[in-house]
């Protein structure tokens, strides 16, 4: 029985998937270049003023926030975390890493709240929403590279919209999570009120999943954070530089420093998150 023997391979789906990415590459490749300019316009400026200002000011920032979101601890922990990570010599490296992740927090949010929105009123869109979210979880991160490099080519904005592909299901999964779980007598009072359905989204559903789409985002925060180092391996900079260079030459404490400064930014920006969900 032919179709029982494993060792031919009789689906060639590497080949037309091949065909399919070169047929775009060839088709549609100054599309995918006009979609890639936002993000850049974006990227660049977000990098350019987090140069501009002096690094006393971006620490003040995050320590103020800190205190106001997480306490009195946190906000030690932040100044440490800044002046540490400024006399390892990897403060322009960090604000290329932290311009990225708020650039594709941003375009993860305005896309992922309102299809999360789509997908908790709609049963319908939910069921076909989530086998995409299931492959975009599960398929591993270096698989993402090489269509997007084959359709972006190199460099730091090819590496945002693999992040953005990467770090998107979180918040559209707890986002569709947080509105369902609003209770439907709560619903049911505000129509019986006479509101519209808008009304009933925006004064009763969104504000009870509020919570849930915070926790969202601060996973999608630490996935995209998480590429980081991945996306430096098509040209991204930031904090992955040093992580792969002390790879590639095998230099322990230059990737162990690099590997450090992302942990502690992680966790700087987990506990602001945190902080700011709670409140």
């Amino acid at each position: 029985m032919r179709f029982l023997n494993f060792d031919d391979q009789l689906i060639p789906l590497d080949e037309w998937i091949q065909t399919f990415v070169d047929w775009l590459v060839l088709n549609y490749r100054e599309f995918f270049q006009i979609i890639k300019v936002p993000v850049e316009i974006s990227l660049e400026g977000l990098e350019w003023l987090l140069f501009f200002l002096p690094p006393w000011l971006i620490i003040v920032v995050f320590v103020l926030a800190a205190w106001r979101y997480a306490g009195k601890r946190i906000a030690i922990f932040t100044v440490l975390t800044f002046f540490l990570i400024g006399y390892l010599g990897l403060w322009e490296d960090t604000m290329t890493t932290l311009a990225m992740v708020v650039c594709s927090v941003v375009f993860c949010t305005v896309v992922g709240v309102p299809l999360g929105i789509l997908s908790g009123r709609s049963d319908r869109f939910e069921i076909v929403l989530r086998p995409f979210l299931d492959a975009m979880q599960t398929t591993p991160a270096f698989v993402y590279l090489i269509p997007v490099v084959m359709l972006f080519s190199i460099g730091t904005v090819s590496g945002i919209l693999a992040t953005i592909v990467f770090a998107l299901p979180p918040i559209i999964r707890l986002t569709s999570l947080g509105i369902r779980q609003v209770h439907p007598e709560l619903i049911e009072a505000a129509i019986a009120f006479g509101a519209t359905p808008w009304q009933v989204l925006h004064k009763v559903q969104f504000p009870l999943a509020l919570p849930s789409i915070m926790a969202g985002l601060n996973q999608t925060i630490m996935m995209a954070l998480s590429m980081v180092v991945i996306a430096a391996m098509i040209g991204a900079g930031g904090l992955g530089n040093p992580v792969v260079q002390g790879l590639n030459t095998l230099e322990i404490g230059l990737a162990t420093i690099g590997g450090l400064s992302i942990v502690l930014l992680a966790m700087v920006l987990d506990r602001i998150t945190q902080g700011i969900a709670k409140k």
